[in-house]
């Protein structure tokens, strides 16, 4: 039972990810410059978890995931992994931060670069300073995103204790 258990949380776990498309329609292209928005403005709008991914399409370029000093000079000798094959899809492995540049540095320096961040499961989304805390409570305020990472969770478990019960009654 405990397997079956384990089984129906793994299940909701990858079931909860999501595959980002890097740049949406466009793709990950070198920046001609009348782009109205950035590699890191598209980021800015989506929330990254655990086990996301990203999906960069490309032709003739590469992605290259870098340290973030590495990011900011467009250092292209030192890739923690480089990838050429015009369709690359990158799992999120952890929290924290990502760094992604192009192999070209001539493109890189252009903006064709992306920081993604990779919040934990119940990091609280902290307030801007100006923001109101939102309530006396004394609980911390979740995002809607991390409320819902967790939905699969507890889906899951309430599946499991409804098996264990069918099969015991």
């Amino acid at each position: 039972m405990a397997a079956l258990l384990l089984f129906l949380l793994a299940a909701a776990a990858v079931a909860s990810a999501h595959q980002f498309e890097v740049g949406d329609e466009t793709g990950w292209i070198k920046p001609t410059g009348k782009e109205r928005h950035s590699y890191n403005d598209w980021a800015a709008q989506n929330r990254f978890h655990i086990h996301d991914t990203l999906h960069f399409k490309y032709v003739k370029d590469s992605v290259m995931e870098v340290s973030s000093a590495d990011y900011l000079t467009c250092n292209t000798s030192n890739p923690i992994a480089k990838f050429e094959d015009g369709s690359t899809v990158y799992e999120l492995s952890r929290p924290g931060f990502f760094y992604f540049i192009s192999g070209q540095p001539r493109h890189c320096k252009l903006g064709q670069r992306l920081i993604v961040r990779v919040i934990h499961p119940l990091q609280p989304d902290l307030p801007p300073a100006s923001a109101p805390t939102g309530g006396d409570s004394g609980w911390p305020e979740f995002s809607s995103t991390a409320k819902l990472s967790v939905v699969p969770y507890f889906v899951a478990a309430f599946v499991a204790l409804a098996v264990t019960f069918w099969f015991f009654l």
